[in-house]
């Protein structure tokens, strides 16, 4: 077994605007912020994992899932989020429910995007 098997991964998030994107994660997303340098600040995700959101200038967010969550309950935590001024993505053609929740064929799985200031796709799964 790889000793990466074991290891707490660490993920990166781009940011052309650290001012306006960390209060989102520390504030609105309610991550704790456990460093922060001239190149990113870090935070603390479930697990040992942690997330990097690293300055880039002109960076522009694409139009894909940079992070998501696992839930248990996704119609809480999508109302949750709202209380905290985050509205989720409807995507024509989806079937997205009213609060922007998505189940695939199979229902599998419940999925709900959103984004932040820069506008990173972020996304929210309700696991069968």
């Amino acid at each position: 077994m790889s000793s990466l098997a074991t290891a707490a991964p660490v993920s990166f998030i781009l940011t052309a605007n650290r001012a306006a994107a960390k209060p989102f994660y520390a504030g609105a997303l309610g991550l704790a912020i456990v460093a922060e340098d001239d190149f990113a600040v870090t935070f603390a995700l479930a697990g040992g994992a942690t997330m990097r959101l690293t300055d880039l200038p002109g960076h522009r967010a694409q139009n894909h899932t940079v992070l998501g969550w696992a839930v248990a309950d996704i119609r809480a935590a999508v109302a949750e989020l709202r209380t905290k001024g985050i509205t989720f993505r409807i995507y024509d053609g989806f079937g997205q429910d009213a609060d922007g929740i998505w189940s695939p064929p199979g229902g599998e799985a419940q999925v709900a995007w959103f984004t932040d200031p820069d506008g990173n796709v972020l996304s929210l799964t309700q696991f069968a």
